[in-house]
């Protein structure tokens, strides 16, 4: 089987659905599937080794130059190449964050309408090179805002065309009007060309089935797989004094941290400052620097600066290290989570979970065994859980051994890639490789 697997790049940011993209796409190499991974607006940043292509297809500054210009919908394609640099495409995204809100919107209902859109010229770029280099026996899109390159994919290359469902929804109800309404829209039109589509959880399949219209049976669950190498030595989550509680994700509100926040606060509160601390890791976005400000400025207004350390974006080594430092884990966000990627880490270093109970966490709390759940939105609820587990250490010791026993078992990459390969032959069903063989990497030129 030939896979061409269309993925996006989220700039300079670790971005969970790309790790979660690069480390599928690595899986299923092991399994014996040829494999393209194949980025899309800039090159991919994981924190594990990267088996992406090393060019750029829709790159981002020739998308935003076409949405803005009618003169760079027809340049000639040596001036396109002049931004196709994965270097210059990086550089480029430090600065993504200025990005018009309208412009945004703009760029993603010209994307969702494929071959009628701005950008046809990057998708007839794309296609011609799976058409005529790679000949995939199956497409994979690693979201639903890519719906719009099926209809031309399926025309050119006459094979199926599957597509991730990854928390697309968040992105979609953050644009304004009308662009919101009109993105909906074809979303739903442009659905209908979709084969198949992949969710993460039962709970996103139940969503998106309402959301994009989608019928039930096309949407295939998948659960989450992680790269397990390095998660050898469980934390010692029923250590001593201070009680170290870990947030890792984007600080943003959509993640809750202004919610683990003050949680933290009705802690200290219950129990005294000195006995707690709060560890904090992630990428921070300019468009949350006065969001992420303020509630660092609530922390000292508290008298809590100096039991919160911040250790910003960290790298596989450091998010290991991390890990192991926790007595408890928790991001509580008030948005219904798809995945839930750093809470399965969080398990598979041993270290228990809190989080809110809805989205995918009841699902996955409830079959790994490793957390407990809380109110959403609830700092108290929350402090109140928190509290428990600090106070009963042989709780979180067997809620930490149960998760990281039941990720190891379920929920491994090798795992993750066998339920992806079950539902691949159901479109393409030629046999991958033996296990083991690994095919050569894929570049294009």
């Amino acid at each position: 089987m030939k896979l061409a697997y269309i993925a996006a790049g989220a700039a300079n940011m670790y971005c969970g659905s790309c790790i979660h993209d690069n480390t599928l796409a690595r899986a299923l190499q092991k399994k014996g599937v040829q494999t393209a991974l194949i980025p899309t607006y800039t090159p991919l940043r994981t924190d594990e080794r990267n088996v992406s292509m090393d060019r750029v297809f829709f790159g981002g500054i020739n998308v935003f130059l076409q949405q803005k210009s009618a003169l760079f919908r027809h340049t000639p394609r040596f001036i396109d190449r002049l931004f196709e640099s994965p270097r210059l495409l990086r550089w480029v995204a430090k600065f993504s964050a200025a990005t018009d809100a309208r412009d945004l919107g703009g760029l993603t209902v010209s994307t969702l309408k494929g071959e009628q859109g701005l950008q046809r010229k990057e998708l007839a770029k794309l296609i011609e090179w799976l058409r005529d280099d790679y000949k995939p026996d199956l497409v994979q899109l690693t979201n639903s805002m890519f719906t719009g390159f099926a209809r031309m994919i399926k025309q050119e290359l006459g094979v199926p065309v599957l597509c991730s469902l990854q928390g697309e929804d968040l992105f979609l109800e953050s644009l304004i009007e009308p662009y919101k309404t009109q993105a909906r829209e074809l979303l739903r039109e442009r659905s209908r060309d979709i084969d198949g589509f992949l969710a993460n959880s039962e709970y996103y399949r139940e969503f998106m089935n309402e959301y994009i219209g989608a019928p039930r049976e096309k949407i295939h669950v998948v659960p989450l797989g992680l790269d397990l190498e390095g998660y050898d030595s469980p934390a010692a989550v029923d250590g001593p004094d201070p009680f170290v509680i870990g947030f890792l994700a984007r600080v943003s509100p959509e993640k809750g941290f202004h919610v683990i926040a003050e949680a933290f606060h009705e802690l200290a509160a219950l129990v005294g400052k000195e006995r707690i601390k709060l560890h904090v890791a992630g990428y921070e976005d300019e468009k949350d620097k006065a969001y992420i400000h303020k509630q660092k400025e609530r922390l000292e207004a508290w008298g809590l600066a100096d039991r919160v350390a911040y250790a910003g974006e960290v790298d596989r080594a450091g998010k290991l290290a991390f890990y192991r430092e926790l007595n408890v884990f928790s991001t509580p966000a008030p948005y219904k989570e798809p995945k839930g990627l750093s809470a399965l880490e969080a398990m598979a270093s041993g270290v228990p979970v809190v989080q809110p109970d809805h989205g995918a966490f009841p699902a996955m709390i409830a079959d790994t065994g490793g957390g407990v759940l809380t109110k959403p939105n609830d700092p108290k609820a929350l402090a109140l859980a928190l509290k428990t587990l600090m106070d009963d250490p042989k709780r979180r010791l067997e809620l930490g051994r149960k998760g990281r026993e039941s990720v190891h078992a379920r929920y491994s990459e090798t795992v993750m890639a066998e339920n992806t390969l079950a539902v691949y032959r159901q479109f393409a069903p030629q046999s991958p490789s033996p296990d083991g063989e690994k095919p050569a990497p894929v570049t294009a030129s």
